[in-house]
C-alpha cells in the first residue's frame, strides 16, 4: 500500500504557487495612488535647467497635493529609456477637480 500524501503536499504546493503567480502578474507593478485636488495648483515655477546630462532627461518641478495645500517639488534627472521619451507628469481638470497625471515612459 503507497501513502498519498507525498502527492497531496506537492498538490499542495502547486496550488500554492500558481495562486503566488497569479497575483503577482494581477498586480500592477507601478500601482499609484489617485491624486485628486479640490482647486487649481499655482502656476508651474521657473527653474534653471540644468546641463544636459548623458544618459540622463530632465523631469521638470511641479505641484505637489499634500496636506490639503500645494506643496513644490524640484525637478530631477531620470534614467533615459532607450526606444522611450519621457512624458512629463501634470494635472487636469475633471469636472470641479483637479487629477494628478504621474510622468511616465511612451
Amino acid at each position: 500500500m503507497t501513502s498519498t500524501r507525498p502527492v497531496r503536499l506537492f498538490a499542495a504546493v502547486c496550488a500554492a504557487v500558481l495562486t503566488s503567480a497569479a497575483t503577482l502578474v494581477a498586480t500592477p507593478a507601478l500601482a499609484q495612488a489617485i491624486v485628486v485636488a479640490p482647486m487649481a495648483p499655482p502656476p508651474p515655477r521657473v527653474e534653471v535647467v540644468p546641463a544636459p546630462r548623458a544618459g540622463y532627461v530632465w523631469d521638470q518641478g511641479r505641484w505637489r497635493w499634500e496636506h490639503g495645500r500645494y506643496a513644490w517639488v524640484p525637478g530631477h534627472w531620470q534614467p533615459v529609456r532607450v526606444g522611450y521619451h519621457w512624458v512629463p507628469g501634470h494635472w487636469a481638470q475633471r469636472g470641479p477637480n483637479w487629477r494628478w497625471i504621474e510622468g511616465h515612459w511612451a
